[in-house]
Protein backbone atom coordinates (compact mmCIF):
# COMPACT_ATOMS: atom_id res chain seq x y z
CA UNK A 1 0.00 0.00 0.00
CA UNK A 2 1.29 3.36 -1.47
CA UNK A 3 0.05 5.75 0.66
CA UNK A 4 2.86 8.37 -0.04
CA UNK A 5 1.82 8.00 -3.95
CA UNK A 6 -1.65 8.92 -2.54
CA UNK A 7 -0.62 11.82 -0.67
CA UNK A 8 1.66 13.32 -3.79
CA UNK A 9 -1.77 12.70 -6.30
CA UNK A 10 -4.04 13.88 -4.15
CA UNK A 11 -1.72 17.38 -3.72
CA UNK A 12 -1.30 17.59 -7.66
CA UNK A 13 -5.38 17.28 -8.10
CA UNK A 14 -5.56 20.54 -5.87
CA UNK A 15 -3.38 22.32 -7.81
CA UNK A 16 -4.88 21.05 -11.37
CA UNK A 17 -8.34 21.80 -12.04
CA UNK A 18 -8.67 19.38 -14.77
CA UNK A 19 -7.82 16.73 -12.77
CA UNK A 20 -9.80 17.30 -9.82
CA UNK A 21 -12.95 17.52 -12.24
CA UNK A 22 -11.42 13.83 -13.70
CA UNK A 23 -11.48 12.81 -10.01
CA UNK A 24 -14.58 14.19 -9.05
CA UNK A 25 -16.92 12.78 -12.11
CA UNK A 26 -15.51 8.78 -11.21
CA UNK A 27 -17.54 6.11 -9.70
CA UNK A 28 -15.53 4.16 -7.55
CA UNK A 29 -11.82 4.11 -5.77
CA UNK A 30 -10.75 1.57 -8.78
CA UNK A 31 -11.66 4.36 -11.16
CA UNK A 32 -10.00 6.82 -9.48
CA UNK A 33 -6.83 4.29 -8.71
CA UNK A 34 -6.46 3.34 -12.50
CA UNK A 35 -6.68 7.38 -13.53
CA UNK A 36 -4.03 8.07 -10.98
CA UNK A 37 -2.09 4.67 -12.62
CA UNK A 38 -2.39 6.42 -16.01
CA UNK A 39 -0.53 9.49 -15.01
CA UNK A 40 2.11 7.87 -13.13
CA UNK A 41 1.02 7.22 -9.73
CA UNK A 42 1.47 3.93 -7.69
CA UNK A 43 -1.84 2.48 -5.93
CA UNK A 44 -4.91 0.86 -6.15
CA UNK A 45 -8.83 1.47 -5.02
CA UNK A 46 -8.02 -0.48 -1.83
CA UNK A 47 -5.17 1.31 -1.00
CA UNK A 48 -7.46 4.88 -1.39
CA UNK A 49 -10.15 2.95 0.36
CA UNK A 50 -7.81 2.27 3.57
CA UNK A 51 -7.20 5.87 3.08
CA UNK A 52 -10.76 7.07 4.17
CA UNK A 53 -10.85 9.80 6.47
CA UNK A 54 -7.03 10.80 5.55
CA UNK A 55 -7.01 14.64 4.94
CA UNK A 56 -4.04 16.28 2.25
CA UNK A 57 -3.78 19.47 2.49
CA UNK A 58 -7.45 20.87 2.05
CA UNK A 59 -8.49 17.23 0.69
CA UNK A 60 -10.45 14.90 3.03
CA UNK A 61 -10.50 11.39 1.70
CA UNK A 62 -14.22 9.86 2.35
CA UNK A 63 -15.82 6.50 1.47
CA UNK A 64 -19.56 7.25 0.22
CA UNK A 65 -21.83 4.37 0.62
CA UNK A 66 -24.42 3.81 -1.72
CA UNK A 67 -27.51 2.56 -0.75
CA UNK A 68 -28.12 -0.83 -2.80
CA UNK A 69 -24.65 -1.25 -2.98
CA UNK A 70 -23.27 -4.90 -1.99
CA UNK A 71 -20.04 -5.45 -0.48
Amino acid sequence: MSFSEIRKFLIKMQSDEDLKMKVTSLSTADDVALLGQRLGYDFSGDDLLRFNGQKVEKVTVRKVDHPGEYH
